[in-house]
């Protein structure tokens, strides 16, 4: 007999990843021009406290940038992009608007991903399990009474699953519009699910 829970929660932890692309007519400038404002984004995500051990380089590339308007058939080079980007813990979510706007005005250039989570879902987790037994007895004992026979055991359980979904929106820079307003990010809810399969013995 298959039975379903499901419990809602609220994240309490979200992940972000932005930083800068910049490009530069070489590759040394726009290294150096990188560094400057990954320094200042990383300041101000500490100064909101944001410890070093929540942050972390998730990209590092250079790569050379074309101009292709002359419709010529042969790219002109014209610079080199170098882009940064790092992967923050922010433990507080209430501050996450705050983190995205301290960046941006650091000078951030791109704010790509943001997830939320639950640092620890075990407690949710065992309710959905719980309530996923629930479900399955109900079922049997209705079907049991509707047979004319009565549950006696369980021969066996398989869960199938205790899924967390949590969507990764990619966001783009030119949509917070940061500039006169704080940036509202709302965190929501996400539902812990477990479904599971529960054999009964009957007499």
């Amino acid at each position: 007999m298959a039975g379903s829970g499901r419990v809602a929660v609220r994240p309490d932890l979200a992940d972000l990843r932005l930083g800068v692309s910049i490009t530069e007519p070489t590759a040394q400038a726009a290294r150096e021009s990188s560094a400057a404002v990954m320094n200042a984004i990383i300041k101000g995500l500490k100064a909101l406290g944001i410890a070093d051990r929540d942050l972390r380089t998730s990209i590092v590339s250079v790569s050379p940038a074309y101009d292709y308007s002359a419709n010529t058939g042969t790219p002109k080079l014209i610079g080199y992009t170098f882009t940064n980007l790092v992967a923050a813990v922010v433990r507080d979510v209430d501050r996450l608007g705050d983190a995205i706007d301290a960046a941006l005005t650091a000078g951030a250039t791109n704010v790509d991903q943001l997830a939320f989570r639950v640092e620890d879902p075990s407690d949710a987790e065992r309710e959905a399990r719980e309530a996923a037994v629930a479900d399955a007895r109900a079922k049997a004992e209705t079907l049991a009474r509707a047979a004319g026979v009565a549950i006696t055991g369980v021969a066996a359980m398989v869960e199938s699953g205790a899924a967390i979904p949590y969507p990764m929106p990619m966001m783009e820079l030119a949509s917070l519009k940061a500039r006169d307003a704080a940036t509202p990010v709302e965190a929501g809810e996400h539902e812990i699910a477990v479904n599971l399969v529960v054999s009964y013995l009957i007499d």
